[in-house]
């Protein structure tokens, strides 16, 4: 299975990596990319079967993402890992079809239980 971390921040990817090997994810292929328009670019090259992106990013953000990917008919669930988690964003994110909302800073535990539905 393959996973694509979209954030801006170096950092906060191998956070995410970290993060998913503590939750027994270690052995699937993650990949990163540092913007939603790098992501895209990702998900047509690389076809990841998950994708776990931040809201707030240059280029393109993360809700901007999940609608583009949504109007090129992606099957691809995509969740929000953010530190952004308004009512409103929360709401946002819903009706953009988002899989799972995660706050920011979260655990390995908090993690695992969001992706489960989703990692074979």
């Amino acid at each position: 299975m393959r996973i694509l971390i979209v954030d801006d921040s170096r950092a906060m990817r191998m956070i995410i990596r970290r993060a998913l090997r503590q939750a027994g994810y270690g052995s699937h292929d993650v990949v990163e990319a540092g913007n939603g328009r790098e992501a895209l670019d990702v998900v047509e090259q690389r076809s990841p079967d998950l994708v776990l992106a931040d809201w707030n990013m240059p280029v393109m953000n993360g809700l901007e993402l999940l609608e583009n990917m949504t109007r090129a008919g992606s099957p691809i669930p995509l969740g929000f890992v953010t530190s952004e988690c308004t009512p409103q964003m929360r709401k946002l994110a819903r009706r953009a079809g988002a899989s799972f909302f995660i706050a920011k800073p979260f655990t390995a535990d908090v993690l695992q239980a969001a992706l489960a539905p989703f990692i074979r």
